[in-house]
């Protein structure tokens, strides 16, 4: 919850011993001194060779390799790798639409829908076939 309330705060306590920034969380501290200062050690996957500055993200990670998907959905026989695949998933069982194009008004499940949307709703359509 510490690390969360940092996101809204801006403090950032996590400092590096070579150069001036800071990070608000200590894992995104060592993947800085890894990049920037080659200091510490890569976790690589053997399969692909992908590094990661962390055990934990290998471990997430190898479940590509490993076809491992422990979110399965409540309403259809979908899994997921992740929480946040499901849960976006999951929307796919909804009416619900919160994102909404504020110039027509026309409602979406995903941000991204809206903003695909808004490309073609706000696109100024070409005047040079129009004859005055």
């Amino acid at each position: 919850m510490k690390q969360h309330v940092r996101v809204h705060t801006g403090e950032r306590p996590y400092s590096c011993r070579h150069c001036s920034e800071c990070f608000g969380r200590p894992d995104q501290l060592k993947r800085h001194l890894l990049k920037s200062h080659n200091e510490g050690a890569w976790f690589t996957c053997h399969i692909c060779q992908k590094m990661f500055s962390c055990k934990d993200y290998l471990k997430k990670h190898m479940q590509l390799h490993e076809g491992v998907k422990p979110y399965v959905c409540d309403e259809c026989p979908k899994s997921f790798r992740t929480a946040q695949e499901l849960k976006l998933h999951q929307s796919v069982h909804s009416d619900y639409r919160q994102f909404c194009c504020f110039l027509c008004k026309a409602t979406f499940k995903r941000k991204h829908q809206v903003k695909m949307h808004a490309k073609k709703c706000f696109a100024v359509p070409d005047t040079s076939d129009f004859v005055l």
